[in-house]
């Protein structure tokens, strides 16, 4: 059971369903990235807030339902919003003590600044620093008072490359120390960056994203005889792609097209672009029982995405996918006529 539990939890915005209904559970010790529209966000971080109440369902923080009752849990928890507002006649240093005082309890508030690199600008005017650094300003104010569960929202947009190291940096001090932490993104990356368990939310649903850490290679002491291991028959079907130290395993029918830049193949998946290590004619011969279709030499399109085929001149070609992006990517005149056969057309 996790500190922070949504049970069957729906939203609906009018007659529009913003998600439908799921069940989440946000265990101590651990980083969960949830990757949504930004308004879907909103109305996740509201529910546990008591901002924006459940269409149906319920948010229950250490089994407590929290709906109106969030002022008495706040002491507990700890909340970064993209839009938050600072004093900025204060100092960093006057911001964070300030929030200290009002909880009566806390971290001691120069520790805390050393923490997140604020030290040398503890006693600048807010109103002269950073963005960057404003947004680290706004995370010592949701730790401060040492919460169970951290919220964030967007917590990597627009950061420089410091802030990035040092938010990375201190999550992985909360959480090791048993703290929870739930953030949403509208960003893929940025959830599997932070992430330790990632989901995916929208209109379908809440999908679960399978992680896995790169593989180190080590050298091996003795030698294994090829005779002596057994060789299983599997059937693998996922398409791994990078981010940093981390695999993403993509199900075929989530990639809209593949495009080949400068040898390496790039997986194009909701308006994210992700390296993946596979050759294209391999990932061809892979991805072609889910119907994808190899259109240019460069580029293999999942022909379920294609919403329009358009003629530019005799032998141009390109078509129209459906993506956040409304990709267009070119067709090659000899792989025209196969598409139409492939079509049935």
């Amino acid at each position: 059971m996790g500190i922070l539990e949504f049970r069957q939890v729906e939203k609906m915005a009018g007659n529009q369903v913003v998600f439908p209904r799921f069940d989440l559970s946000v265990k101590p010790g651990a980083v969960t990235a949830v990757q949504c529209e930004h308004e879907a966000g909103v109305q996740l971080i509201g529910m546990v807030t008591g901002m924006a109440p459940a269409s149906h369902g319920e948010v229950r923080f250490a089994g407590e339902p929290v709906g109106r009752h969030f002022r008495n849990l706040a002491s507990r928890v700890g909340v970064m919003l993209l839009d938050d507002a600072l004093y900025d006649r204060l100092t960093p240093a006057e911001q964070i003590r300030l929030f200290r005082n009002l909880h009566g309890a806390g971290s001691p508030v120069e520790d805390l600044l050393r923490r997140l690199g604020l030290e040398e600008c503890g006693r600048t005017r807010i109103s002269k620093l950073t963005y960057s650094e404003k947004r680290r300003v706004q995370l010592a104010r949701a730790l401060i008072h040492q919460p169970e569960l951290v919220v964030l929202q967007e917590p990597e947009q627009n950061l420089d490359v410091e802030s990035r190291i040092i938010l990375q940096r201190v999550l992985s001090e909360f959480t090791a120390g048993g703290g929870a932490v739930l953030m949403t993104t509208s960003n893929l990356e940025n959830a599997v960056t932070l992430g330790d368990t990632v989901y995916r939310l929208n209109a379908g649903g809440l999908k679960l994203f399978e992680l896995a850490e790169e593989p180190v290679s080590e050298e091996k002491t003795e030698p294994i005889h090829e005779d002596d291991i057994p060789v299983p028959q599997l059937q693998f079907n996922k398409i791994p792609a990078k981010v940093h130290d981390k695999l993403i395993l993509f199900d075929p029918t989530e990639i809209v097209f593949v495009e080949s830049v400068e040898g390496l193949s790039q997986l194009h998946v909701q308006g994210e672009t992700f390296p993946c290590a596979i050759k294209m004619a391999d990932l061809e011969t892979r991805l072609q029982p889910f119907g994808f279709f190899r259109c240019h030499r460069s580029y293999i399109v999942n022909l379920q995405r294609v919403r329009e085929v358009i003629t530019w001149t005799r032998n141009s070609y390109s078509l129209i996918l459906e993506d956040p992006n409304k990709s267009t990517v070119p067709l090659s005149r000899g792989k025209y006529a196969e598409l139409k056969t492939f079509l049935g057309i």
